[in-house]
């Protein structure tokens, strides 16, 4: 079991930035591959990001690449998203979820999810 608590979120306006963080405990954190999902009002959740354990491997949705950072502290048990230049469409709830093996952009390979935080961004 691995339990998934995410941090960071708020209110920011347009062009600003946020890091967002999801401490993990339980099973050994740097066997899992992490991922970032989000999902805005009246819409279905959608990737985000994904790094392997190593954080060799990073995957980006299109609409954030050049903006977003996603990265990861084995020694913490944290993996972090850095989100710069933030545009109102970014506004969600991100969640992070987790799974053993390989990074994955689809959300049905995931085994464990955080509660989410919610990141509003103001035009």
């Amino acid at each position: 079991q691995v339990q998934l608590v995410e941090s960071g979120g708020g209110l920011v306006q347009a062009g600003g930035s946020l890091r967002l963080s999801c401490a993990a405990s339980g099973r050994t954190f740097s066997w899992y591959a992490m991922g970032w999902f989000r999902q805005a009002p009246g819409k279905e959740r959608e990737f985000v990001a994904c790094i392997s354990w190593s954080g060799g491997s990073i995957y980006y949705t299109d609409s954030v690449k050049g903006r977003f950072t996603i990265s990861r502290d084995n020694a913490k048990n944290t993996v972090y998203l850095q989100m710069n230049s933030l545009k109102p469409e970014d506004t969600a709830v991100y969640y992070c979820t987790s799974r053993k093996g390989s990074p994955s952009t689809e959300q049905d390979e995931y085994d464990y999810w955080g509660q989410g935080t919610q990141v509003t961004v103001s035009s």
